[in-house]
Order: structure tokens, then C-alpha cells, then sequence
């Protein structure tokens, strides 16, 4: 056994964890507009522990470029330990973790060189494969990158080859088109919060926001925006606790306005002064219940 293949000494091996393909889409998670799988996750999966993983990948660092491997920052911790039930641990970790792209993934199966390690980033990055296929309508775009795929899976020697025609693929899914109209239904709640976020992120210059149960939740999905873009909150709830949440917040991140608005039902969001959303949902309920949205082809003086 070569010196990358090998465990640090000390550390035992597990059982990995045997998980349906459907379970593994749920620990993809979206973190600076990449879709990663974190440490703690992969290490379960493989059934090692999370320390012995992490010195296996620091032994070959080379091969970890960041668009393999990054590590996460404070935000990003306590973002996921918010989102993600499993990760509750993490809330008094004094170390952040590390986010594997799809890459590095593939990379890890030629570090930890064992039949177990190959075929448990096979079904991860089918996993990866798996998710791409729904947020992707562009078939011709889908039958290049699984043509790919199968063949950097049937033989692992290939994977240096082509792993910079995999980038300018994925470069090219992950620029697919805002929809424009559509549902999401109940226990969404991952899919939903990226759909509103990307929207946030889509801004240049301005978000305006018209929603009537806002909390710390919705001040966070905010704080994603552009630097320099303003953003502005019409709600009829201006409570003490948020009027209190928005100045702490303002405090750590570019300043939210909040306004008193009480003559609106539904919700809004309207981006550079241009385009219109209709959220058929709060942002903070997003995915708990059956929800639409809807471009509006109208200006936004006519709800402003």
C-alpha cells in the first residue's frame, strides 16, 4: 500500500455507512454557488473518521486545489448548523469544517485507494450526477456531461484528464436561466431557500422586499446579496423583537431598511427596479407548504 492509501496511525477505520442514493442528494449542500458535500459527511460515507480523512487529503494537498476543497468560514458554519439538523454538532466546534466540490470527491477515491473508497465516491457522485439532472431541462448540455461521466467512472486513470472538460460543463449547468413561474411543494425547503437566494444574488443594485412575517431567517438570506446592492423590508409586523434584529444585524453586515406597510397581502420581490416576483409564501416558510411563484410582467410603480 502506497503512503497516500494508508490511514494516519492511531486512527481506526469504521463501517461505512450504507446510504440510499436519494439520502446522499440531501447532504449536497449549496455553499458559495457550489454545490459541496462537507467532511463529516464524506468521512461517515467512506467509514473513517473525520479527522483521519482530513489528514489523508493533507498528506496529497496538491491535489486539492480550492475549486477541489475549501474550508468553510464562521458564517458559513452557522449557516449550515441552521439549515442542517445533522450538523448540530457543529454549533460548538472549535474547527471548521472542510466542503468537497464534486472534484475533489473524485479525487478523494484515488487518496484513499481501496475497492470500499472507489465505489462510495461512485455512488456519491451519482448522487452529484443525480441533482444536476433536476436543475438542468437542457438535454443535449445532459447527454455530454453523463457521456463523461460514464466514462471517468468506468476507469478512474481517467479522471486528470478530463477533469477541465468537466469544469466548463459545469460552469455552463450552473448558469441555467432563473425559471420564471413555478411550484414548490411541501418539505422542499433546500430547494426553495436556493431558488430565493440565487434571486437575492441575482441583484445589482437594488431588493425590495414586501412581506408581512419577516425574522432573523429572512435579515440572513439578505445579508447574501451583491455589495452595493440596497435592500428595503415593507412589513405590516414590525414588532420590538424585529426592529431589534434588524439593528444587530446592521450592525455586522450592509445596513436593511425597514419600513411600516400595512395595505399588502401578498408578497413581493422586486429586483433593480425591474423585475417583479410574486412569492406565494413568506420567506422564512419557504417549502414547509405547498407554494407558486410568479414573474410579473409589470413595472414596479404599479405595487411600489
Amino acid at each position: 500500500m502506497t503512503k497516500e492509501s494508508k490511514l494516519p496511525s492511531g486512527n481506526k477505520e469504521l463501517q461505512p455507512t450504507q446510504t440510499p442514493l436519494e439520502n446522499i442528494e440531501n447532504l449536497i449542500l449549496n455553499i458559495r454557488g457550489k454545490q459541496v458535500m462537507l467532511d463529516r459527511d464524506l468521512a461517515r460515507l467512506y467509514g473513517v473518521e473525520t479527522k483521519a480523512l482530513n489528514q489523508a487529503v493533507k498528506r496529497t494537498l496538491e491535489r486539492f486545489p480550492e475549486r477541489f476543497m475549501f474550508k468553510l468560514n464562521d458564517n458559513e458554519r452557522i449557516e449550515v448548523v441552521t439549515n442542517c439538523d445533522h450538523l448540530n454538532e457543529l454549533r460548538f466546534s472549535y474547527q471548521n469544517p472542510y466542503a468537497f466540490t464534486e472534484q475533489g470527491v473524485s479525487m478523494l477515491s484515488a487518496v484513499l485507494k481501496s475497492n470500499i473508497a472507489i465505489n462510495t465516491s461512485i455512488m456519491i457522485m451519482d448522487a452529484f450526477v443525480a441533482m444536476r439532472h433536476s436543475l438542468n431541462k437542457n438535454h443535449q448540455l445532459h447527454n455530454r456531461i453523463e457521456l463523461l461521466e460514464q466514462n471517468q467512472l468506468s476507469n478512474n486513470k481517467l479522471l486528470q484528464k478530463h477533469t477541465k472538460q468537466f469544469e466548463v460543463i459545469f460552469d455552463k449547468i450552473f448558469k441555467h436561466n432563473t425559471p420564471t413561474e413555478g411550484i414548490f411543494h411541501n418539505s422542499q425547503i433546500f430547494d426553495a431557500y436556493k431558488f430565493a437566494t440565487d434571486l437575492i444574488k441575482s441583484a445589482k443594485r437594488s431588493l425590495v422586499l414586501i412581506d408581512n412575517y419577516v425574522d432573523e431567517s429572512v435579515l440572513l438570506m439578505l445579508s447574501k446579496r451583491e455589495a452595493g446592492v440596497s435592500a428595503k423590508i415593507y412589513t405590516s409586523n414590525l414588532s420590538k423583537q424585529l426592529t431589534l434584529d434588524v439593528t444587530k444585524h446592521n450592525k455586522q453586515y450592509p445596513p436593511i431598511e425597514i419600513f411600516m406597510h400595512t395595505t399588502s397581502h401578498d408578497r413581493f420581490l422586486i429586483i433593480d427596479d425591474a423585475e417583479v416576483y410574486h412569492i406565494g409564501a413568506s420567506l422564512k416558510d419557504l417549502g414547509k407548504k405547498l407554494f407558486a411563484f410568479s414573474k410579473l410582467n409589470i413595472p414596479p410603480s404599479a405595487i411600489l
